[in-house]
């Protein structure tokens, strides 16, 4: 069983104005008929539910990466951050996506060398190869 919220969730039905306005945007992007608990718990303020809401949007729309490309980073990042909620729910939208079991254990295992290797890079400082380095 997970831990309760911090603060209680804000339910479609309690919330103001400018709360379901959020919520109805959420669902009418997402193609749903419900809000997760994520911006329910945000909810309880507006300003920030808003501009999380505006930024993530932005951020998860189409651009030079693919939908599934870019949930599949974010499940390596919400899984190095230790976040379970946030790998729950884009491990869940990347299966909607088309990810199978064997992309998700590859993402978590490049993701986890990742981790290995920047801490090696870090505690020992190489100097980074000229090689690696933009050429004007």
């Amino acid at each position: 069983m997970s831990n309760p919220p911090i603060v209680s969730l804000v339910q479609y039905e309690d919330a103001s104005d400018e709360v379901r306005a959020v919520y109805d945007d959420i669902m009418a992007v997402r193609q749903t008929d419900w809000v997760n608990n994520f911006w329910k718990v945000l909810a309880h303020d507006p300003a920030h539910l808003k501009r999380t809401w505006e930024a993530l949007k932005d951020v998860m729309g189409p651009g030079a990466l693919d939908p599934l490309t870019k949930e599949l980073i974010y499940i390596a990042v919400s899984a190095t951050n230790g976040c379970e909620y946030c790998t729950y729910s884009h491990t869940a939208s990347a299966r909607a996506k088309g990810m199978t079991d064997a992309m998700l254990m590859e993402v978590l295992s490049v993701a986890g060398k990742a981790n290995e290797t920047n801490r090696l890079a870090n505690a020992l400082r190489p100097p980074v190869d000229i090689q690696f380095q933009p050429q004007d």
